[in-house]
């Protein structure tokens, strides 16, 4: 079940006025109780012109409670506004990558993390204080396992009101059931919100993919068929993104239009 509300945590990341300078010096303190010593999970963020999301993000998972030590990593893909200066503010490594893209981002931090896990995530997102926890857990317990992956939810950059993305959400997520049965569960697999094991996907060749494929979601296909386990979805890893996607997909109602005609065909 979709919310239909976004949490009040959630809201007041996206809602409240926050100073920037004072939330990146809670992230700091918050980021150095995380890191725990030698880490166990590393986070990727890859960033491109991020500096109005960045210390939010950043500082959601920094709260985040777990039992792991985490290090961050955002990789700056050449951005042209204060993007590294944020992230280096809430303590926060920065790599630069002056190679254009997110699978040459995405390579770059799985080159530098320490972790024995790593976590997919984005500059543009929230994310929930349970979420580390959940998609790493999954994969320490059962080696059968070889990406855990959740959903999003949107926050709104513009007017759109919260019940009308619970309808286009709740009609994402049968398409993604669908998915599983008519077309590849990798499909499912963003990189906003998923989790594997460095090893493994160093086997794989990383995030490369030939045109026309995604990142994370051929990562997921690489180390399912090279044998290294399933794909496991995790319902209470449930992130808020903006609505850009839908923007980028030309809008609600186009994208709306287009998870149906996916439904209906494959019915």
């Amino acid at each position: 079940m979709r919310p239909l509300t976004i949490p009040k945590y959630i809201k007041d990341y996206w809602s409240s006025d926050l100073e920037t300078e004072r939330l990146a010096a809670d992230t700091k303190k918050a980021y150095q109780k995380l890191q725990k010593g030698n880490p166990e999970v590393t986070i990727v963020i890859p960033a491109y012109n991020e500096e109005k999301t960045i210390v939010r993000t950043l500082n959601s998972i920094a709260q985040n409670n777990t039992s792991y030590g985490v290090e961050i990593i955002v990789v700056n893909n050449n951005s042209k506004d204060k993007t590294a200066e944020r992230v280096q503010a809430c303590g926060v490594t920065c790599l630069f990558e002056p190679k254009q893209g997110i699978m040459h981002a995405r390579n770059c931090g799985l080159a530098h993390a320490n972790g024995k896990f790593i976590i997919n995530a984005d500059a543009d997102t929230i994310y929930p204080r349970n979420w580390i926890q959940a998609l790493i857990e999954p994969l320490q317990k059962d080696k059968a396992i070889a990406v855990t992956y959740g959903r999003y939810s949107f926050l709104p950059e513009q007017n759109t009101k919260r019940l009308t993305y619970f309808f286009y959400e709740s009609i994402a997520d049968l398409s993604r059931k669908l998915n599983k049965y008519f077309k590849d569960e990798a499909v499912n697999v963003y990189g906003c919100c998923s989790a594997f094991r460095k090893e493994n996907a160093l086997k794989v060749d990383g995030y490369n993919h030939p045109p026309g494929a995604t990142e994370d979601g051929y990562l997921a296909l690489k180390l399912r068929n090279n044998g290294f386990g399933k794909l496991q979805h995790v319902k209470e890893a449930l992130v808020w993104t903006t609505d850009r996607r839908i923007h980028i997909d030309g809008g609600l109602v186009v994208g709306a239009i287009k998870r149906l005609k996916r439904i209906v065909t494959r019915a």
